[in-house]
Parts: C-alpha cells; sequence; structure tokens
C-alpha cells in the first residue's frame, strides 16, 4: 500500500514519530513580547512559569503556510489533522497549504481534517487515522473518520483562570476568588468545535468525580481514554482509579500537556479525551 503521511498541529501533545510516519508542526505562544515555539526543544517548566510572571495580553499563532508545505514536502498523499477551527485559523492556513501543494505538485491529494477539539481527543483521532491509513482507501478516510469522530469527547477542568484575566476574558477579582476558594472550571468540546462551560467543582475530588460524572453522561462505557494534565499528575491518576473501578477493562494513558494547551489549561488543569 502507498505510504501517505499523517500530519497534526501541535495542540495534540504528541511527538513527531517516524513509525507512525506523524509529523507534528508547532503552532507559536506569544506572551507579551516573548515568543516560545511549541515543538519538542520546549521547556515546559520555564514556559508555565512565564505564563505567570506576564501581566500583558497574550495569544497565540497557526502555523503559516511554509511550515505546513516544508511538513508535505515530497509526499505524494497526506492527511492533516488540525485544531478546531472554533478557535484557531490553523484549519484554514492548512486548507490554503494543502491547495498550494496540489498545484505545485500535480496528481498528489492531500486531505484537510478539522479535530473540533484540542489535546487528548487529538490522540485519539491520530490512533485512528493511523488504523484507517493501514486498512481504507485514501478517498474512504474522512467517512470513515467522521464516523469514529462522532463517538469521541474532550472534557477539561481548569484550576488556574489567569491567562483569561490577563487577556480579558474574565475580571482579575473573578479569577482571585476562584483560585482563593479552589473553584475549577469543568467545560467540553461543542460538537461545533467550541469550547463550553459545564460547571464549577471546588476542591480536587469533587473535581475528579465531576468529570467522572460528565464522561458517563456522555455515554462512556469502557472505552479508551486519553488524560493529558498541567503539573497535575495526582488529579490525573485519582481520574485513571475512578475509570477503573467501573470500567477495570479500559485502556488509559496518562500524558503532559505542551505549550499550546498548557497556554490554555494552565497550571492544574486536566484535558480527558474518551471514546464511548
Amino acid at each position: 500500500m502507498e505510504e501517505i503521511k499523517l500530519i497534526v498541529d501541535s495542540s495534540c501533545n504528541l511527538k513527531s514519530d517516524s513509525e507512525r510516519n506523524l509529523t507534528v508542526v508547532p503552532l507559536t505562544i506569544n506572551l507579551g513580547n516573548q515568543t516560545f515555539l511549541d515543538n519538542d526543544q520546549m521547556d515546559y517548566d520555564v514556559f508555565l512559569n512565564k505564563i505567570y510572571e506576564n501581566k500583558e495580553k497574550s495569544g497565540t499563532s497557526c502555523p503559516n503556510l511554509q511550515e505546513w508545505l516544508d511538513a508535505l514536502a515530497g509526499c505524494k498523499k497526506a492527511v492533516i489533522l488540525t485544531v478546531t477551527s472554533g478557535l484557531s485559523g490553523t484549519y484554514s492556513s492548512a486548507k490554503q497549504a494543502a491547495q498550494i501543494y496540489q498545484e505545485e505538485n500535480p496528481g498528489s491529494e492531500i486531505l484537510v481534517l478539522d479535530s473540533k477539539s484540542a489535546g487528548p481527543e487529538l490522540k485519539l483521532l491520530v490512533d485512528k487515522l493511523v488504523e484507517l491509513l493501514q486498512k481504507d482507501s485514501f478517498s474512504s478516510i474522512s467517512e470513515s473518520f467522521q464516523t469514529y469522530q462522532e463517538n469521541t469527547h474532550l472534557l477539561f477542568s481548569l484550576e488556574s483562570l489567569h491567562n483569561l484575566a490577563v487577556n480579558g476574558r474574565i475580571s482579575s477579582a473573578t479569577a482571585k476568588i476562584a483560585g482563593i476558594l479552589h473553584i475549577r472550571m469543568i467545560g467540553e468540546a461543542s460538537k461545533e468545535g467550541k469550547l463550553e462551560p459545564l460547571g464549577k467543582a471546588r476542591g480536587s475530588k469533587k473535581t475528579v468525580l465531576e468529570l467522572f460524572k460528565n464522561m458517563e453522561k456522555q455515554n462512556y462505557s469502557g472505552g479508551k481514554v486519553y488524560i493529558d494534565h498541567v503539573d497535575n499528575q495526582k488529579d490525573a491518576e485519582s481520574l485513571k482509579e475512578k475509570i477503573i473501578e467501573k470500567f477495570p477493562d479500559a485502556k488509559i494513558e496518562i500524558g503532559i500537556c505542551h505549550g499550546l494547551c498548557s497556554f490554555y489549561a494552565e497550571k492544574g488543569g486536566l484535558m480527558v479525551g474518551f471514546e464511548n
């Protein structure tokens, strides 16, 4: 079978993997006058500390066209998976790059997919794409992918609201009070690709319980789970134990959030990708 390259942006919390023919293209994070490239060389501890030192507006930038073209170089067929188009221009820039590449390389085929999510849900989608690329025809990948995507979900909890306050999304007073009272925001990625709040919980134990309850509300019944965290191994392990208590055969992996997801989830944040 002809080799098909798989390309994904760094919102997936994965590293490039030659065995899976997977290339990760980094996004850029801007903290005041400092710029960080979300790649394998990023020092996450330094980056997290810089987030809390920063008092100016900050933000992220999607890969530019040349970065996508560099990732595509030399391939005849490729699938690109991006962070949700509901929050980023990454999907749009990847589509533009794919069009340019196909015009410059007649006969090439590039499929660009919108994850409508971020973080660990992308890990699930990458796993499925690796599977599909090994057995499905290129023309059927999109339909098979979308069928699987309907049965994957993302939940998250935020312990710190510092970045939301710095960037004017909430008041600094609200962020400070939430920190003092140990209130954590719980949310989900909607099927439209927007990150939506679901509720609040106070303290670690209640947060873990609420995350698990919301997994069951979304028909979780023992499927694969990826839990990514920002300096919060303890709660990630607690959630894993909670899941295994009811679904002992569940396959669960714990990982860390890379730059982009750390920027949004912040210290103490949890992101949970799971399949029904």
